[in-house]
This record gives structure tokens, C-alpha cells and sequence, in this order.
């Protein structure tokens, strides 16, 4: 989305929208807005489906209710149990404390007002800092659109996942 921008624009609006149901922000979707700030919303859904190991549109429920992942994510986080939001295959081999963090930013990168969406520079920031972040607010399209009747699969993880230590030379 950023690429559509001429070198000074912060923001641009066009009538015909195109992109990923999903992934795109919701000043895009509703007024035909975009900015930089629509991709740092695409980037949290990444975010969170990477940390998840589920798709945006998985079948998720709390209380019977269905949920999209960011919606689903954010109901764990209001609850104080983000960590089950992780990939049971990566439970086991990730920190705790970084994917907590990655769920954190993936949350501040989904919310509702883009004004309140970090720039991409900072959201690279929190990823690699140990600072304090900001409580994230309720995420934009935090509710499914139609009931599922499907549960998710227990087993977790629909994506392949290998793991790799970068070292220096």
C-alpha cells in the first residue's frame, strides 16, 4: 500500500478498493483512506497470525461466540491469558516474554484509530527493546461476521514452522 504514495504524502484516498479482506486497515475498507499506517495494520495481523499459527479467518470462539484472530486475540489479552494465543508448537522453544511482546505490538498495530497505530520505525523499536509499551485499545474488526460452527483443530498450528539461530561471522 505505502508504494502508492508520492514521496510527500502521508495519506491518500481512492474509490476503488482492492486488497485482502482481512488485512486491510479500516479507514481503507470504510472511506477509501490510506497511509502509512495501513500497512503497520497489516503487519499486526501477520504479526499475530505468525505468533498463533492460525489464519485471520480461522475458526475461533470465546463463550460460543465467534471471533475473527484479531478479535480472538484481543478477548485472550482482556482476559489476561495472551499466552494462549501461541502456537502450541512454539510454546515449548519461544520466550515467554518476546511472544508476549510480539503479541503486544500485533495488538497496538490493529487498532481501531489509525492515529493510535505506531509508525512502522517504532513498531521495529518495541520488537527489539525491552521498553514499556503502551496498553493497547480495542482493535478495529475484532468481531467475525458470521457464526462458525466449526472448533478449531486442537492440534494447533496449520502453517509449517522451522526454526533458525542467526550468528554473526
Amino acid at each position: 500500500m505505502a508504494r502508492i504514495f508520492k514521496i510527500n504524502d502521508l495519506q491518500a484516498n481512492t474509490n476503488q478498493i482492492v486488497g485482502t479482506r482481512g488485512y486491510m486497515s479500516p479507514e481503507y475498507v470504510m472511506e477509501g483512506i490510506f497511509s502509512v499506517k495501513s500497512d503497520v495494520f497489516s503487519f499486526g495481523v501477520l504479526l499475530l497470525e505468525i505468533v498463533s499459527g492460525r489464519k485471520i479467518h480461522g475458526h475461533l470462539q470465546i463463550d460460543g461466540r465467534p471471533l475473527n484472530l484479531v478479535g480472538y486475540a484481543w478477548e485472550l489479552w482482556k482476559a489476561g491469558s495472551p499466552f494462549e494465543l501461541v502456537d502450541a508448537i512454539l510454546r515449548e522453544s519461544c520466550s515467554k516474554d518476546q511472544v508476549l511482546r510480539c503479541i503486544h505490538v500485533g495488538l497496538l498495530c490493529v487498532e481501531d484509530n489509525a492515529v493510535d497505530r505506531p509508525i512502522m520505525s517504532d513498531v521495529i523499536s518495541m520488537l527489539t527493546s525491552e521498553a514499556q509499551l503502551p496498553l493497547p485499545k480495542q482493535p478495529a474488526f475484532s468481531n467475525a461476521r458470521s457464526i462458525v460452527e466449526e472448533k478449531p483443530a486442537e492440534t494447533g498450528s496449520i502453517n509449517d514452522v522451522s526454526m533458525s539461530t542467526m550468528y554473526a561471522r
